[in-house]
């Protein structure tokens, strides 16, 4: 199953893709595509819908980031070999953890924001676990019960806030629109294999990433079990497991996003964005 959110940013609606590949509107079946309609049970019955029955939604119409209400954002720093070897970094012997602002979060197709003073502004494809059901201390052969779905995730980062300012990454991650998220969240039946899908970037049509999640360190379940024992996973988090080569930084020399330049990613069998960088308080 395949769900989004569509229309105006802060006034979206939850939508479901059916069988034939149409977008349908779910607004008269549920309220949004947040905490509790998540769960496995919930959409184990929205899946037996005849989603024929439902209105379509307009071809034209935006995309809004896949889910709402998002608690909290876990990422995972230098979670992929490829990834610490162009950072010239030993390989972590326990997952790296840091927390993303949630107001970070943006539509796939919407702009991705310079901030004012900002000039190494980077880009990082990840796989997104979204979390269904609550839980803590889980345990490794029960986590999977928890994972409501995947979605593509971008870790936008600034990397002199990051790491050239002092304190912790906090200030290079969390500005508004550093975190673009879906178009969609799949659920786990459609995926073959979550540790063997590609993923890809690239800025202005040149490929910068290309990796696949087979390069992990620590594999999607390892990763569950692992935050389960330092906080709550509640339905609506967000892990971000990390990304493969290819970064800005990674270049040699580095290169970084500037306004007027496009940014398109994808995942195998989870969909595209595509985001436009402006300048901060910028139209397009």
């Amino acid at each position: 199953m395949k769900i989004f959110r569509w229309g105006d940013d802060g006034r979206e609606r939850p939508g479901m893709i059916d069988r034939q590949g149409e977008r349908r509107d779910l607004g008269g079946v549920i309220d949004d595509w947040r905490g509790a309609a998540l769960s496995s049970g919930q959409l184990r019955r929205l899946h037996g819908l005849d989603a024929r029955t439902l209105p379509r939604v307009p071809a034209q119409a935006r995309l809004g980031p896949c889910i709402a209400g998002v608690g909290k954002i876990i990422c995972v720093g230098l979670n992929y070999r490829d990834h610490a070897r162009e950072a010239g970094m030993a390989l972590p012997t326990e997952p790296i953890l840091f927390l993303k602002a949630a107001s970070a979060i943006t539509g796939p197709f919407d702009a991705i924001e310079i901030p004012p003073g900002a000039a190494k502004v980077d880009w990082e494809v990840e796989l997104g676990i979204v979390i269904g059901q609550d839980g803590r201390y889980l345990e490794p052969g029960r986590v999977m019960e928890h994972v409501a779905g995947y979605c593509l995730f971008n870790d936008v980062s600034e990397r002199a806030y990051q790491l050239e300012r002092g304190g912790q990454w906090d200030k290079g991650k969390c500005a508004d629109t550093f975190a673009p998220l879906g178009p969609y969240l799949v659920t786990p039946d459609e995926i073959t294999d979550v540790q063997d899908l590609p993923l890809w970037l690239e800025v202005d049509g040149v490929r910068r990433q290309d990796g696949s999640t087979r390069d992990m360190i620590f594999g999607v379940a390892e990763l569950l079990a692992y935050v389960s024992r330092f906080m709550s996973l509640q339905a609506g988090d967000i892990i971000a497991t990390g990304t493969p080569a290819g970064v800005g930084m990674g270049l040699r020399p580095p290169v970084y996003l500037a306004p007027g330049q496009r940014v398109r990613a994808g995942i195998g069998g989870l969909g595209e964005q595509d985001n436009p960088v402006v300048a901060a308080g910028a139209g397009l």
